[in-house]
This record gives C-alpha cells, sequence and structure tokens, in this order.
C-alpha cells in the first residue's frame, strides 16, 4: 500500500511538471494496476498504458494517442521478417496487460488474427505461423513457424526521462552514497588495463566483456562494464573497432563501432566552433574600432540595448559593476570588448575524427576575405579535444558547463589566460554537449548491461571511460556488484592516468587491476620480430618458443610493479590465443604470480564466452576481498616539473627528463597563471615504456624529452608531449577501410571487427 502512495505521489508530481515531456513505467508485472497506469496524464503517457490511450487505439484514432513502443517495434520487425501478416494467425506468448491489448490492436488492424497463451501451452507449433514472445524456449519449430524475441531491444541512450529535478537529486544521492560507503565503493570497482601493446591490440576490451560476462551470466553477480566508445580514426585505420571480438562482444557491434549515439561528433562541433570563435574575434578586433565592436556586441534590439548574461559575467570578472550598456565608459568599453589574444599563444586547435596525417601543420586565413589574417595551425584527432577529457571527468551538467567556462584557448598580449567564458562561448558549447553527457546503455552477447561512455585516447590524453558511466553503475549493481571500467594502454600511461586524474576527480578507489597480456606481446619484448598490422605474424609468434616468452616478461613484471606503486592488488588476464602452447601460458602464469600478481590466470572468453573467464571472475572477487593501500603517485602541491620527473623515474624508468625551451618556457606561464597544482597528463606513444616505440621490454637509462606542455584547465591536468608525439595519427599503407563494406540489399555492415 505504503508503495502504491509513493509511487501515485511521485506520478503526480511528474504530471505538473512543465520540464517532463514523457514517462516511461518499469514496474514488475504484480506492480500493474488501474490507479498507477491511469495516473500518468495521457499526453505524457510514452508506453500507452492509459485507459484514455488504449481507448483511442482500439477505435482507430493513431494520431492522437501513444503506442507502446515495444509494440511499434514488434511492427516493424515483422515487417522486415515478413511481407504481410494479412490473413496470418499470430500466437501472443507470454504477454499482458497493455502490450498484449496494444499488440492485439496494431496486428488486428494489419489483418492478422490474434490469439495470446502463456508459454507453456502445449503444441504451439501447430497454432501457429508467426510466434511473438518474451522469450525465446527449445521447443521444435516447424519449418513454416517463425519465432522472434522482440523484447530484449537494448542501445537505447540512458536520460533523465522523468524528471530535470529528479536527475540531480539522483547526481548528488551518487556522490553522498560514495563518500559515505567508500570501503564499499572500494570492493566493487574493477580496472582493467593491458601491458605495454603490439600495434594489433591485446584484447583488453574483449577480456571486459569476458569478465563482466562471467560475473553476471556465470557467477549470479550483478556486473556493469564501463567502456570508451571507438574513434573512427582507429576503427578506419589500423587497429579496428572496440566492441571486443568472439563470443566477447558488446551489441550491436557495427553501432558501437561507428556513430552510435553521436557523443563525438557532438565534441567535434562544439569543439570547432570554440576554434571558429578564436579566429573570428581576432580578425573583427584587428579591423574594427572599439565603438564599432561595441556596437556589434551588444546591439540595439527592438528599441532596446541589454547585456546578455554571459556579458555581464564577464563585466563583474573586469570589475565593471554595471547592467546598461549606455553608462560604460570609453575606458570600460575598450576593456570589454577587446580580448587582445596574442596569434602566437593560440592552443585550441580544430580536431576530426579521422586520421589525417596532412592536417598536422596547416595554414589557416588565406581568402582574401580574411584581410591577411592567417597563420599556422593544425587538427587533432577529436578525442584528443579537451571537450571529450571535460565529459569523461565531469559530474554534473553544472559541472561540465563550469569546466568548459575555464578551458583556456590562448593568452592575451599581457600574458594573461583567455578563455571560453571570455569569447562569450560557454552556453553554446553546453548546449551541444547537453545529450552527449548521458552515457549509452548497450549489452554484451550474454546480456550484461554495458555503459559506453566517452572515447579519450590514453596515449594522447587521459584514456578512461566517464566518471558518470561508473558512478551510475555502481549505483545500479548495488552492494556486492562489480563495475569493470576501462582504462587504456598499459599500467605506464592508461592506469597512472586513471590513478592520478580519474581517481582524484571522482573520488573512487578501484579494489583490483585487472592486467591483460598475451603471448604474442610478451614475445616481442622478449626480441621477436616486429608486429605489423595486416602482415601475417612471423613464426616465431606462431609456434611455442618459451625462451622469447620468459625474456619478454620482464615487460609484465614492470607493469605489476607500476600497478603496485599505487597499493592495489594485481590479477593478470593472459588472453588465449589458439596459437598459444600450454607450456607458453603456465610459464607466464608462474612468472607472474612470483612477479607479487596476486593471481594470474588463462582466459578463453574469445572463444567460449563468460565460461572462457569464470577462473578470472573468481580471482577478481577473491582480490577485492583483500584490504589494499591505496595511494597517489605524487602530491599535487610539488612544481610541475617535479610531477613530472616523478612520472618519467618511477613509472616509465628513465634516468631523468628534458624540457625543451618552449617545454620550459609553458611551464614557467602556466605556474605564474596559477595552475601549478594540477595532476599531469602524459602525452607518450602506448608502444613502449619510453618515448622511442622501438624499445621494447624494459628501457632504462634513458632521458626522457619534453618537447612542449599545453594546459587543459577545463578538464583540470597539465598536458606535456613527449619527444615527437603527434595528437593526430596518420594512416598506415592498408587501413581497416579496405575491408569495410556495405551490402545495399540487406543492408548489412561487413568488415567491422
Amino acid at each position: 500500500h505504503n508503495v502504491l502512495l509513493l509511487t501515485l505521489s511521485c506520478l503526480l508530481k511528474l504530471n505538473e511538471d512543465p520540464t517532463v515531456h514523457g514517462v516511461a513505467l518499469h514496474l514488475s508485472e504484480n506492480a500493474y494496476s488501474n490507479k498507477i497506469l491511469n495516473a500518468v496524464k495521457p499526453e505524457k503517457d510514452v508506453d500507452g498504458v492509459s485507459d484514455v490511450n488504449l481507448g483511442r487505439l482500439v477505435r482507430g484514432d493513431t494520431y492522437n494517442c501513444s503506442i507502446s513502443p515495444t509494440a511499434s517495434a514488434v511492427m516493424e520487425l515483422l515487417e522486415k521478417l515478413v511481407k504481410t501478416v494479412d490473413g496470418k494467425k499470430v500466437l501472443l506468448v507470454g504477454t499482458c496487460g497493455p502490450l498484449e491489448a496494444s499488440l492485439q490492436c496494431l496486428l488486428q488492424r494489419k489483418g492478422a488474427m490474434t490469439m495470446s497463451c502463456q508459454w507453456k501451452t502445449q503444441q504451439l507449433q501447430s497454432k501457429v505461423n508467426i510466434f511473438l514472445s518474451s522469450m525465446v524456449g527449445t521447443i521444435h519449430r516447424s519449418p513454416h513457424t517463425t519465432v522472434r524475441n522482440c523484447l530484449h531491444l537494448l542501445g537505447h541512450r540512458i536520460t533523465c526521462t522523468f524528471m530535470t529535478e529528479h536527475a540531480r537529486l539522483c547526481l548528488h544521492c551518487f556522490q553522498v552514497w560514495f563518500r559515505r560507503t567508500s570501503s564499499s565503493t572500494r570492493d566493487s570497482m574493477d580496472n582493467r588495463l593491458w601491458i605495454t601493446p603490439t600495434p594489433l591490440g591485446e584484447g583488453k576490451s574483449t577480456v571486459t566483456i569476458g569478465l563482466v560476462q562471467a560475473l553476471t551470466a556465470h557467477l549470479n553477480v550483478n556486473s556493469f562494464a564501463c567502456l570508451r566508445q571507438p574513434s573512427q580514426g582507429p576503427t578506419f585505420g589500423v587497429k579496428g573497432g572496440a566492441a571486443g571480438g568472439g563470443y566477447a562482444q558488446v551489441i550491436p557491434m557495427e553501432e558501437f563501432n561507428l556513430h552510435l549515439t553521436g557523443d563525438i561528433h557532438a565534441i567535434t562541433a562544439a569543439n570547432n566552433l570554440l576554434a571558429a570563435a578564436v579566429d573570428a574575434r581576432i580578425l573583427h578586433e584587428s579591423t574594427q574600432s572599439d565603438k564599432a565592436l561595441y556596437n556589434r556586441l551588444v546591439p540595439v534590439v527592438n528599441g532596446v540595448r541589454e547585456f546578455s548574461s554571459i556579458q555581464l559575467a564577464r563585466l563583474k570578472r573586469l570589475g565593471i559593476n554595471k547592467t546598461d550598456p549606455g553608462t560604460l565608459t570609453a575606458d570600460e568599453i575598450s576593456k570589454f570588448v577587446r580580448l587582445d589574444i596574442d596569434p602566437s599563444t593560440i592552443t585550441w586547435q580544430r580536431v576530426l575524427d579521422t586520421n589525417d596525417r596532412f592536417l598536422r601543420k596547416i595554414t589557416i586565413g588565406q581568402a582574401n576575405t580574411e584581410k591577411g589574417f592567417f597563420r599556422q595551425a593544425q587538427f587533432d584527432i577529436a578525442v584528443a579535444s579537451e571537450i571529450m577529457a571535460i565529459l569523461a571527468l565531469t559530474t554534473s551538467l553544472a559541472d561540465m558547463k563550469e569546466r568548459l567556462g575555464k578551458m583556456v584557448v590562448a593568452n592575451d598580449k599581457n600574458g594573461q589566460p583567455v578563455t571560453a567564458e571570455d569569447l562569450g562561448v560557454t552556453g553554446a558549447l553546453a548546449v551541444l554537449m547537453k545529450d552527449a553527457i548521458k552515457p549509452t546503455l548497450m549489452q554484451t552477447l550474454e546480456g550484461t548491461p554495458v555503459f559506453v561512455h566517452a572515447g579519450p585516447f590514453a596515449n594522447i590524453a587521459h584514456g578512461n571511460s566517464s566518471v558518470l558511466a561508473d558512478k551510475i553503475a555502481l549505483k545500479l549493481v548495488g552492494e556486492g556488484g562489480f563495475v569493470v571500467t576501462e582504462a587504456g594502454f598499459g599500467a605506464d600511461i592508461g592506469m597512472e592516468k586513471f590513478f592520478n586524474i580519474k581517481c582524484r576527480t571522482s573520488g573512487l578507489v578501484p579494489s583490483v587491476v585487472v592486467l591483460v597480456a598475451t603471448v604474442r606481446a610478451l614475445k616481442m619484448h622478449g626480441g621477436g620480430p616486429n608486429v605489423t598490422a595486416g602482415a601475417p605474424l612471423k613464426k616465431e609468434y606462431t609456434e611455442e618458443n618459451l625462451q622469447l616468452v620468459a625474456d619478454g616478461c620482464c615487460n609484465l613484471q614492470k607493469q605489476i610493479q607500476i600497478a603496485q606503486l599505487f597499493g592495489v592488488p594485481v590479477v593478470v588476464a593472459l588472453n588465449v590465443f589458439k596459437t598459444d602452447s600450454h607450456a607458453e601460458v603456465d610459464l607466464v602464469c608462474e612468472i607472474a604470480k612470483q612477479s607479487g600478481a596476486f593471481d594470474a590466470v588463462p582466459c578463453n572468453h574469445w572463444s567460449a564466452g563468460g565460461r572462457g573467464a569464470v577462473e578470472l571472475a573468481q580471482a577478481v572477487r577473491k582480490a577485492a576481498s583483500q584490504e589494499n593501500s591505496f595511494k597517489y603517485l605524487y602530491n599535487l602541491e610539488l612544481p610541475i616539473i617535479e610531477k613530472i620527473r616523478i612520472i618519467a623515474q618511477k613509472v616509465y624508468g628513465a634516468e631523468d627528463i628534458e624540457l625543451s625551451p618552449v617545454a620550459q618556457s609553458q611551464i614557467s606561464r602556466y605556474s605564474k597563471q596559477g595552475f601549478g597544482n594540477l595532476p599531469i597528463c602524459m602525452a607518450k606513444t602506448h608502444l613502449s615504456l619510453s618515448h622511442q616505440p622501438e624499445r621494447k621490454g624494459v628501457p632504462t637509462g634513458f632521458i626522457l624529452p619534453i618537447s612542449d606542455v599545453r594546459a587543459s584547465i577545463g578538464a583540470g591536468f597539465i598536458y606535456p608531449l613527449v619527444g615527437t608525439m603527434s595528437t593526430m595519427p596518420g594512416l598506415p599503407t592498408r587501413p581497416c577501410f579496405y575491408d569495410i563494406d556495405l551490402d545495399p540489399d540487406t543492408e548489412q555492415v561487413k568488415g567491422l571487427f
């Protein structure tokens, strides 16, 4: 009774909330009642469950009623599967209530004869031509019977559909819950990464999916995977997609690897809007007087002249406490209209989600209309944008908007930072990003839920899925559940940034590090021949070679040691390939355990799904029950140079660092501007512990060169570039796009992997 009253009270509030456009009910079967179904206003009744909407549907008034999306989806699927249902017999198995009524009505309007029954009804195959059911059983099917499970339709974006105030309250509850039960948080977070990889990748996404499938489908433990959204750069370039593989995949794989819900496109649009605003402002300031600028920035509209809210905020920052545009002095007008951006200090670049090496250095502004204002610039890949990092680290819409406003794009001619807020573009950026902040819900082949959100690379960004996805997933799995969250590449970059950047921002502490290794990668680190994407593997990688494996395990040992710097137990997941011998697998696991790993487990999830990762899941559960002494690698109060040096020496194994004059100048500038207490996000190759991709194993005695240093103030970190690291990848001789195609008849995508 109390639950009923609470539900009704909540629905009544939603009915009156003007920010709520629709309400979808997700209740257990026995919780449906006429009182609840009819409590939702008909115009907000998304599922069409009220008597008013069902009545209109029965009368044929489909234009003025809400129809169940599930019923509509079933009809759409049927139209693709069979030419017509006219004259067919359709049995609705296991459906009930409003959904059953909606389906019956829609099918009958198409000329079908409908019946309903429970799933256990005998001899179903002789009764119907088409089965629509909420579950697919193991009954024998005749050649003329079509069985379809139409209700497991995932891939939808998680949205706060109920009410804005409720969404804010939920996020606030997440924050309070994490602070109050920090020990529980430690027991349910699992951070997964890999050793220094080959250019082919070592299967960390596959291991992630296999692990959560094993936990949920085979050990009956609530679990959630949190993955990054793949960039189209590697999807069409070298590495391919990131949906996993074999029987450990995220589905639908094609949508996952392509546009999905458009988050990366939103980031591209927002990033490039800001880039356009920077150059346009420089042009306009260089060609107009103070008065002309002021008249255009604060125009008279319908006889009224007033500042926008973001302009009032700028006036306040300038110390001008006026709200009437007509009262500013000439000096105040000049201060207001002129940002005086120094073009040589612009750090904000345009982005594109394509590997295009010829955009690494370009000249812009060469058209006559730009009046001689041209400069050298560059494109970065979209996932390297600071806006992507902000999306991955933000905790709410308000926090995201504040971070977007803080982004530094350049310095003025007095050496002071110029921000997106100064350019007046913060609100527009937030509008472009308002939907991207919502994680996308997908599923694995075995039905385990997956949040896909954000996609920063680990070599040129901080390389982790979003804080929001982690926090929502932790709330959903409950006490004793597991969230397996993705960190990019090895312990030297993906994990180090996860701990020192993401954990600082979120306050979350993982209980286990799952370190993914392969025999193939260890052989490469042991002195094996180069591995090239698209080329057949040399025999050293397909035949047993215990010496190569043993020699290469030095890299695995170093990765374990890096994880131990942070005080978190390590479980090594050996992703087994068919060419690996039993002796090689046993050798790796033995060396890993001797090197300090809590456990080391061979995994066969690619070929066996979750069943092939059960031993890994059991090891992770045991490791999660251990006490850990998590700590950060450095104090934020240390100088920027010292923080870079600590990472270089303790994590990479460098003897020291060497700063270029440009890097030294940038560090001095950022320190003077008050940004010295931010964490460090190193942009470094993922193919070696050093800055040189060809140096495998565990390089020592090298000097780490820092060529440049940038600041991502909105995201909240300093961004040194190591060596010749580029923020725009290039295409190889034979990119993946050679194998990608579309069947025009079936619309099936081919060649994605």
